[in-house]
């Protein structure tokens, strides 16, 4: 279970980042992972993500390699049962399912950021129909369903990072749609929750 955990961590970062930004590169010649690399507040985000990210493989990596460091990790024994770890494995597979069909559903409107420079079709079909935000939902749950698996204090901090971090980007990409799409992403957001 400990190699698999890693392994899918693996192919849940290349199917959901690295294939779709090389597809949308070759189909569209234009780079979909658009945050900054400065000091703007985009920016900060996109290094927060890449930490968090990072807290996760160091998880994943202590759990497959090196079982014996978890301790380190601080454990929440409590939550170390098979209702929470079957409840978290659902979550993480689930989770990943809901992000690729959104990005699909994006299509050519797939960012990582976003881009003044870069106008993209407002999506309202689909999971968008629910949530104006389900890559962003599928994330979430990726993050809780892997501190339910692995419950300790790093997945515990990269859960509650994430959505810490994920409130704060989806009020900037809300500022900027509003700008760039006007009328009708106004009536979306009538219509349509944030999350659920």
């Amino acid at each position: 279970m400990s190699f698999y955990l890693f392994i899918f961590f693996l192919a849940y970062v290349v199917l959901t980042m690295l294939l779709p930004r090389w597809r949308m590169k070759r189909a569209t010649g234009q780079e979909v992972f658009v945050v900054p690399r400065d000091d703007s507040a985009q920016g900060f985000i996109g290094r927060i993500f890449k930490l968090l990210f990072g807290l996760a493989f160091v998880v994943l990596a202590v759990n497959a390699f090196a079982p014996q460091w978890g301790s380190y990790l601080l454990p929440a024994k409590f939550l170390q049962n098979n209702p929470a770890r079957l409840a978290g494995l659902s979550l993480l597979h689930i989770s990943l399912l809901l992000v690729l069909v959104a990005q699909a559903q994006m299509a050519a409107s797939w960012r990582v950021g976003f881009d003044e420079n870069q106008k993209t079709e407002l999506v309202s079909v689909g999971l968008f129909r629910y949530s104006r935000n389900p890559v962003f939902v599928g994330m979430l749950m990726t993050m809780l369903g892997l501190f339910l698996v692995l419950p300790n204090a790093l997945t515990l901090l990269s859960m509650v990072m994430t959505w810490v971090v994920l409130q704060i980007q989806v009020r900037m990409e809300e500022e900027y749609l509003s700008k760039v799409q006007g009328a009708p992403y106004f009536d979306y957001l009538k219509k349509v929750r944030r999350w659920l």
